[in-house]
């Protein structure tokens, strides 16, 4: 059956996921949206010319939301701009709610079986406004959350471990953000536990820094968001059911209800088909719900 993958914001993010997209051969279709519609344009010429290299036939263009009818992924990647002294995620905010009430209700509505992937800032925000403003199901509204987090400090514990990042067993929980935390006393690599090591705290706070760090050296991030986003719609496609940190509903684990967080969760066909619940100590317990603290404030502020 023939796949069609929508996305939705056509700047660095969103076109460099169409590309990851497009060399790992993921879907038949893919539709790019974008405010300027010559960028979009632009992005999806360049793309077809990529395509013409790879094994499978992929149709790619630009269109507006009439044109991602009937698409089984939405990837919403689409931004009010960042300022200059750009500091936090959590200063998007606002802006970006009133930027999905815009949008989301009529990408829903021409999608209505779609899975949605929110890459948009700040993402456990942003996840929970678009399972509201979507009226689908919380298991089809998937943000990217601590993947990235979580890939960026596997890179770090690979260089520290001399062990391929495939092998190393270790998450980072909680808000896409400056709350998140490392579930040391589940990581492990070769049977072996990962939390006497006094090496990883620092590991850590690499990890937490490294997004910012990347954006204000180069004056955005794309190509590790674009993979970590083409690997959640590879999982969805191909019900894969990889496990994955992704940003979900959280109703009830470590004491939290009715917020979108990243816990270990298996992605596959039907979006998040179960979160995996982890006994976490008590000190990981204290800063998921930290995290929890921090995005009920945004979302009280901006999502009354």
């Amino acid at each position: 059956m023939a796949t069609k993958l929508s996305i939705i914001g056509a700047g660095h993010v969103g076109a460099t996921t169409a590309f990851a997209a497009v060399i790992r051969e993921l879907v038949d279709t893919i539709v790019l949206v974008n405010r300027t519609p010559e960028k979009a344009e632009g992005e999806a010429a360049d793309l077809r010319h990529a395509a013409a290299l790879v094994g499978r036939s992929i149709h790619i263009h630009a269109g507006g939301v009439e044109a991602t009818r009937h698409s089984d992924v939405l990837v919403l990647t689409h931004s009010v701009p960042t300022k200059q002294d750009f500091k936090s995620r959590l200063e998007l905010a606002e802006g970006n709610v009133e930027l999905f009430r815009e949008t989301i209700p009529s990408l829903a509505a021409a999608s209505p079986g779609a899975v949605i992937i929110v890459v948009t800032n700040p993402v456990d925000v942003m996840t929970y406004v678009t399972w509201k403003l979507s009226g689908f199901p919380a298991s089809r509204v998937i943000g990217t959350g601590t993947l990235i987090d979580s890939a960026r400090f596997r890179s770090y514990l690979s260089d520290h471990l001399q062990i391929h990042p495939d092998d190393i067993r270790a998450y980072i929980l909680g808000e896409h953000g400056d709350t998140q935390f490392p579930a040391l006393s589940i990581a492990a690599t070769g049977g072996r536990t990962l939390d006497a090591d006094p090496e990883i705290e620092s590991l850590f706070a690499r990890t937490r820094a490294a997004g910012l760090e990347v954006y204000h050296r180069k004056g955005f991030t794309n190509f590790a968001i674009a993979m970590a986003t083409a690997v959640i719609i590879e999982s969805v496609i191909r019900d894969s059911r990889r496990t994955l940190p992704v940003s979900t509903l959280i109703e009830g684990f470590q004491g939290v209800h009715d917020l979108c967080l990243s816990v270990p969760a298996i992605v596959g066909a039907g979006g998040v088909l179960r979160t995996l619940n982890p006994a976490l100590s008590a000190a990981e317990g204290e800063s998921f719900r930290a995290s929890a603290a921090e995005i009920r404030k945004v979302l009280d502020a901006c999502w009354p």
